[in-house]
């Protein structure tokens, strides 16, 4: 397995992980018994890095990744990730609930029942899910840090946060890798994000790299979803989107058959190109996926392929997320 590394403080990963959001929300049915064998052969194969987070369920992807490594933990390396109001669980000084809980207090209390779900002695990467508004990042952040002081966590990260707020975070702590979407079509961080990355340091976390399915070619209209999949109310997989997108799809399905590889194989060997920073984690809950994700590892493409594979794509129709969820994309 190739690896790359991760921010300045030496988080060592392999150069493709996992994203096991899926594997207990938002797509449809869960199926343990697969996910467990999925997981399993994801790190037979290699994959060291594994990416959860307290809100995917929200907890039972945690308890998930637990029962998968046990004893195995010195073989992984777990990510996960606060920042959620998972079940309202803080209210307002007037009343009313906010979507994000980065208190302090709250850091410390999360991340506490993160390590007892996952049973791991300590968790490799700390994420901040989303930027809480309410809560100066610098508090946040020092909260995060005094965690790492005493051991339970090794390495900080951010999640969709945007230049002055990774800037500030990097400032009280060093950030060893940043999470945002990006893909063929989410290019979003490229303009202002990966500049200041690169700038101080930071290793770029991509997720969602085949545009939630979608670049792989098999999802067509909203009846290729399982039912209660979390994509059909997302703008971007609305019926007239999805019409207008296909064209983005096409386009990775020409350019990837031209190479001799899977239009999967095809997006993620474009953003492994982006640099040695870039660690992609797509998602998946069968075996035989990984072995196709893994294969993007062997397509090299040149500066200029990847320049014009990006010029390729035609520009994307729909938010990424409902508004209300965009409003909590920093910056």
């Amino acid at each position: 397995m190739k690896t790359r590394t991760l921010g300045q403080q030496g988080l060592t990963v392999s150069a493709i992980g996992l994203g096991c959001m899926g594997m207990s929300f938002a797509y449809g049915g869960a199926d343990e018994a697969r996910s467990l064998a999925t997981l399993h052969h994801a790190l037979e194969r290699g994959i060291t890095l594994f990416d959860t987070a307290e809100v995917y369920g929200p907890y039972v992807n945690e308890e998930l990744i637990g029962r998968a490594f046990a004893g195995r933990w010195d073989q992984v390396v777990i990510a996960t990730k606060f920042g959620f109001n998972v079940g309202g669980r803080h209210k307002n000084p007037d009343g009313t609930t906010s979507m994000t809980d980065s208190r302090p207090e709250n850091v410390r209390a999360v991340t506490e029942a993160s390590l007892q779900r996952l049973g791991a002695p300590v968790i490799d990467l700390l994420y901040q899910h989303r930027v809480d508004p309410a809560v100066p990042i610098e508090e946040t952040v020092g909260a995060m840090a005094r965690l790492v002081e005493e051991g339970k966590v090794r390495h900080l990260g951010l999640s969709e946060a945007g230049p002055d707020t990774i800037r500030r975070a990097h400032a009280v702590h060093p950030i060893a890798a940043v999470q945002s979407e990006w893909s063929l079509w989410t290019r979003d961080p490229e303009a202002h994000v990966l500049p200041v990355l690169r700038e101080l340091g930071i290793g770029f976390v991509p997720y969602s790299p085949l545009g939630r399915g979608f670049l792989t070619g098999t999802i067509t209209s909203t009846a290729d979803l399982a039912e209660g999949d979390w994509r059909a109310a997302q703008p971007r997989f609305s019926a007239e989107a999805l019409a207008a997108n296909m064209k983005i799809a096409d386009v990775v399905r020409q350019l990837a058959a031209g190479r001799g590889c899977t239009p999967a194989q095809l997006a993620l060997a474009w953003l492994l190109g982006q640099g040695e920073d870039v660690v992609p984690i797509p998602g998946t809950t069968r075996p035989e996926r990984i072995d196709e994700n893994l294969g993007a590892l062997d397509i090299t493409l040149t500066p200029a392929e990847t320049a014009a594979i990006a010029a390729a794509m035609p520009p994307v129709q729909g938010l990424r997320y409902r508004p209300e969820f965009m409003t909590m994309v920093d910056g």
